[in-house]
């Protein structure tokens, strides 16, 4: 049998080639018109999209319960995308958002999207009411996390959810510290959920990546003159309404691709997609072993005589410890903070003292990482936002990686020891509690 007439080889792979084009070729003219204008669907240019980058958004979306996915190039990209498609032109745009937020959020928010009229209103995530009273009549979005990255508070998400609908605003949860392995905000109110795919998903600490995500709750035509510019006809859309384009519960997700992917440019490429893929294939057995790790840490470090607070879900008290017990939390997670006892020098001994783990702002790695959040990634808060987060000079953040327990507890407190008190004069451990308030 000649080679031009062999069958082919038996057979396929298991993993996923990368699919590594910028473009995608069409037999006719007439198909190449119909999926650029959004009448078919298809692949038009990577910007917004290959098989890779989709396979990526089918996988998480299904993990979340969703009805879709956009991926972008990072969580930050992704929170801009959901943010800004929300808001859109609106003149009078207004969000409110946690008080314990990401600061790389917060500066998103505060900075770069108020140049473009966007307005924000911080509240406690742990106190419904005040997202009550922080609602007005511009208000389009609510946006918070579910855990709080860096002191692991648990928001009252569904109370915040029934606010926002009765005031005909969408949901936004970054479920980044959570994972869909723990915790999956679209059955408690969320409408939509980001990740910053860097983080556990990947779970190396090697590619960006982000996703935004739709529950599918979320139906602009229920208040169409609410949201003109995702249910009124546009030169945009073929002199088509964005939902007529997307479907009324997909209309978020192709305004973001087909508007902001597009034009902004944030894209997510087929190599890191295909890393960040390989990566959900461990999320759970990983977060489970970073989860179990971080709690027995934190369990240790609440009676050290150096250490003031450890927040992390596992120890909290009062209503915060109903909201893990039966908020619908697999788990607390592999993030922790502590507040260290002492001046600011001897937060810089213990960091300095660390043998192993390593001083990174990055979280959901596979190696256990420490950060200074008001020093780092909380640098840039206002005064008044950096009183309202709860992080003080003291905090340091822990992301709990793989490693054997024994040898990050045996590291940990030989970095603590030189700032303890002596013994005589060790005051009376204080009870943690995440629900302080």
């Amino acid at each position: 049998m000649s080679a031009t007439t062999a069958a082919p080889p038996l057979g396929t792979p298991i993993v996923q080639p990368i699919h590594h084009s910028a473009a995608y070729a069409f037999d006719t003219l007439a198909d190449a018109r119909a999926v650029f204008a959004q009448r078919a669907g298809g692949y038009t240019y990577a910007r917004t999209g290959n098989p890779n980058v989709a396979a990526l958004e089918a996988e998480i979306a299904r993990r979340e319960g969703g009805a879709g996915a956009v991926a972008a190039s990072s969580g930050q990209a992704a929170v801009a995308l959901a943010l800004l498609t929300l808001t859109g032109p609106a003149r009078d745009a207004h969000a409110v958002v946690s008080s314990r937020l990401y600061g790389g959020s917060v500066d998103l928010l505060t900075d770069t999207l108020a140049d473009t009229g966007l307005e924000v209103s911080f509240a406690d995530p742990r106190n419904p009411r005040e997202w009550e009273d922080a609602v007005r009549e511009g208000t389009r979005v609510f946006f918070l996390e579910s855990i709080a990255n860096p002191l692991t508070e648990l928001p009252e998400l569904e109370a915040i959810a029934q606010i926002a609908h009765r005031h005909g605003a969408a949901v936004v949860v970054d479920n980044t510290v959570a994972t869909p392995h723990l915790y999956t905000p679209g059955e408690h109110g969320a409408d939509f959920v980001v990740h910053s795919a860097t983080k556990y998903l990947a779970g190396h600490g090697g590619p960006l990546g982000g996703l935004l995500v739709a529950t599918g709750s979320f139906d602009p035509t229920e208040d169409a003159a609410r949201w003109p510019w995702l249910t009124e006809a546009h030169h945009r859309w073929g002199g088509r309404s964005p939902v007529e384009v997307f479907g009324a519960r997909k209309t978020v997700l192709g305004v973001a691709r087909c508007k902001y992917l597009n034009d902004l440019g944030p894209c997510l490429g087929a190599g890191a997609a295909h890393e960040i893929l390989q990566g959900t294939a461990t999320l759970d057995v990983r977060v489970q072993r970073q989860s179990a790790t971080a709690a027995a840490l934190a369990a240790t470090l609440a009676g050290h005589p150096a250490v003031e607070r450890v927040h992390h879900p596992s120890l909290a008290q009062g209503r915060q410890r109903e909201l893990y017990a039966q908020g619908g939390y697999r788990g607390g997670g592999g993030l922790l903070s502590i507040d260290v006892r002492g001046t600011a020098s001897d937060v810089g001994t213990v960091v300095n003292g660390l043998e192993h783990i390593r001083l990174a702002a990055n979280i959901g790695d596979v190696r256990t990482l420490v950060a200074h959040p008001a020093g780092m990634t909380h640098c840039r808060l206002t005064p008044e936002q950096f009183r309202a987060s709860g992080i003080t000079e003291q905090t340091l953040r822990l992301s709990v990686g793989l490693e054997d327990e024994e040898t990050l507890t045996a590291d940990l407190l030989r970095a603590l020891a030189p700032v303890a008190p002596p013994a005589e004069s060790t005051p009376h451990p204080r009870e943690s509690d995440t629900a302080a308030v």
